[in-house]
């Protein structure tokens, strides 16, 4: 295997050193995949709009979420919600950009990313070839860089920028509220993103194919609802 001209399974390559093809097959590192030729090479595209919807998507999530919990229980007593609803989508801004700002090339608002080729390219980790049926060769990597870690990465930067700023400002203007009901939304949101988490490190190659679909339905499905609610007839 390890001076073979092709390398075994989908995502084993061998290191380019020097313009020479080096090194016995394995994992690319981070950042980089194994092309057609089996040889890694580096992410150097820019994504595609589809990519970019998603990463929209993804980072919506919370942000709805923040917004409906701070309504859920702002009641009546709602003077506040106003402006936790602005600090919550300034948590959410801030935390995007820094992520785009950390992630590679670093210090610029922009990425650079491998192509989605197939709903296996999210999870390498279960295509790990044995070539004599008795030794696993481990070439689990991300294939859809940065895609797949950014959106856990601007996950933990939503939750370390909540948990510095909202309960300050709610303990500030949120004084109406009893003191069990004024950190209720800050409490929903330590439920919801580890289930956010859960769903990106599972379901990321799923949601990634099925999310325009997932808006269609909910978009109809909230527009039903309101229609109901508001007992508008048509």
């Amino acid at each position: 295997v390890a001076m073979s001209s092709t390398c075994p399974g989908l995502y084993c390559g061998r290191m380019m050193v020097n313009g020479s093809v080096e090194g016995d097959c394995g994992v690319c590192p981070r950042g980089e995949r194994a092309n057609l030729q089996k040889v890694c090479e580096g992410c150097t595209e820019s994504p595609e709009l589809y990519d970019w919807l998603y990463l929209g998507f993804m980072a919506m999530l919370p942000l709805v979420l923040h917004w409906f919990f701070i309504e859920w229980y702002s009641g009546k007593k709602s003077s506040s919600a106003l402006l936790q609803h602005i600090t919550a989508m300034l948590e959410c801004s801030v935390s995007a950009v820094i992520t785009l700002l950390v992630t590679e090339p670093v210090g610029m608002l922009s990425i650079r990313s491998c192509r989605v080729q197939m709903l296996s390219d999210w999870y390498t980790m279960l295509y790990n070839p044995s070539p004599d049926y008795v030794n696993t060769l481990h070439c689990t990597q991300e294939a859809v860089y940065p895609l797949y870690t950014i959106v856990l990465i601007y996950y933990a930067f939503c939750l370390v920028l909540m948990m510095l700023l909202r309960p300050l400002l709610v303990k500030k203007i949120a004084c109406g509220l009893g003191k069990s009901d004024r950190f209720k939304s800050i409490y929903a949101a330590l439920y919801f993103f580890p289930i956010l988490t859960v769903l990106q490190a599972v379901g990321g190659g799923l949601l990634y194919y099925a999310f325009p679909y997932i808006i269609l339905v909910l978009s109809l499905v909230t527009l039903a609802v309101y229609m109901s609610a508001s007992e508008i007839q048509v």
